[in-house]
């Protein structure tokens, strides 16, 4: 286990109040009255050790906080070990269990350590996370109204190649932004190191295990593959990291004109079809953070014209990349939008805990 426990106090009281988190960097919130207890980050649930460390960590917090949930919220994800623990508590207890969408969540952790109780905007920007339609969400733009949210809009969908694997290797997302750019053809004359290369080409050409997500963190991948950084990633971010160390080496340039497209979604085909014609890496790194807060600057504003809402949340693993934070909240200051970013705890899904724990405290206050 790493990192030690915080707690926060909340702009509103609740009865006991049981939170699981996730499956990557797990923790537990426990809340009572108006203080939010979150865990040390119990690791992956991948293995059984992580598993039974969070077993323990539930009834150690319940234990010395002399916390009664009255509900137990959990990750919409059905396999998660996080998840089926907290149905066995809920069913074990008679209390009930609330799964809160992971994105949602990771807006909500943003509220709850800001105390924001009206309604905000969300931009839920991360590797991963199950939607409300059983898809791989990672770049939504969400409207939060405590305990509902509604997704306004998301990025346009990349599929992955393999499924998790292009999880792992950027090159595969590189193909993959190719092929959405008819540019199929070029994936074995650019990946001609990777034996899997014509495989793949055939699977996006067939729709073969090419499942689609709407994912930022598989768009940085994609950015990565497209300019050699990182084919393979030896850890979870590691081609976002070097693209945002490069980037800042090579310093701010300007945005792309016409980078993307801005209609019912937000589309940086235009951006990657650059990013793939062989340009200076630094300059590309740097070009694809600058295009990327633009567009982003501009899909948040329109939303806050056209619904009246000027308070932007920022969840979600992304925004572990304090470049990408600095030019959008300049671009969105400018603009009237105040942005707000998670301090105490990380953005990524240690987070999440304390989300779901603040979207369980407004379902409790709308029964």
């Amino acid at each position: 286990m790493h990192s030690s426990s915080h707690s926060f106090k909340l702009a509103i009281s609740a009865p006991g109040v049981l939170a699981l988190g996730g499956w990557f960097k797990n923790t537990v919130c426990a809340v009572r009255g108006e203080m939010a207890f979150v865990s040390e980050t119990i690791g992956d649930l991948d293995n059984a050790a992580a598993c039974v460390a969070l077993e323990m960590m539930v009834d150690q917090l319940c234990a010395t906080r002399g916390i009664e949930p009255a509900i137990i919220a959990h990750d919409l994800h059905p396999d998660f070990f996080s998840t089926r623990l907290a149905l066995q508590i809920a069913e074990r207890r008679g209390i009930p269990a609330l799964g809160v969408q992971h994105h949602h969540a990771h807006i909500a952790a943003v509220c709850a350590e800001h105390g924001l109780i009206d309604p905000v905007l969300g931009l839920g920007m991360d590797g991963v996370g199950l939607g409300t339609d059983d898809q791989a969400w990672g770049g939504e733009l969400l409207r939060v109204e405590g305990p509902k949210f509604q997704r306004l809009s998301h990025l346009q969908p990349l599929r992955l190649p393999g499924g998790d694997r292009a999880a792992r290797e950027t090159w595969r997302m590189a193909a993959s932004a190719l092929d959405s750019l008819g540019r199929n053809a070029q994936i074995t004359l650019r990946f001609a190191d990777q034996p899997a290369a014509a495989t793949v080409a055939t699977m996006l050409q067939r729709d073969f295990n090419c499942p689609p997500t709407s994912s930022l963190g598989r768009l940085f991948d994609a950015a990565a593959g497209l300019l050699g950084i990182c084919p393979c990633q030896s850890f979870a971010g590691e081609a976002s990291m070097a693209l945002q160390a490069l980037a800042e080496r090579h310093g701010d340039v300007e945005a792309m004109p016409a980078g993307y497209h801005l209609d019912e979604l937000l589309d940086f085909r235009p951006l990657l079809a650059a990013l793939a014609d062989d340009v200076d890496v630094g300059y590309g790194a740097a070009l694809f953070h600058a295009t990327l807060a633009a567009g982003l600057a501009d899909w948040v504003s329109a939303a806050a014209v056209r619904l009246n809402m000027h308070q932007l949340a920022c969840g979600g693993g992304c925004f572990l990349n304090q470049l990408l934070v600095r030019q959008l909240s300049e671009l969105l200051q400018e603009r009237g939008v105040q942005v707000f970013v998670a301090h105490r705890l990380s953005p990524g899904d240690s987070g999440l805990s304390l989300g779901q724990a603040w979207v369980a405290i407004q379902y409790l206050r709308e029964r």
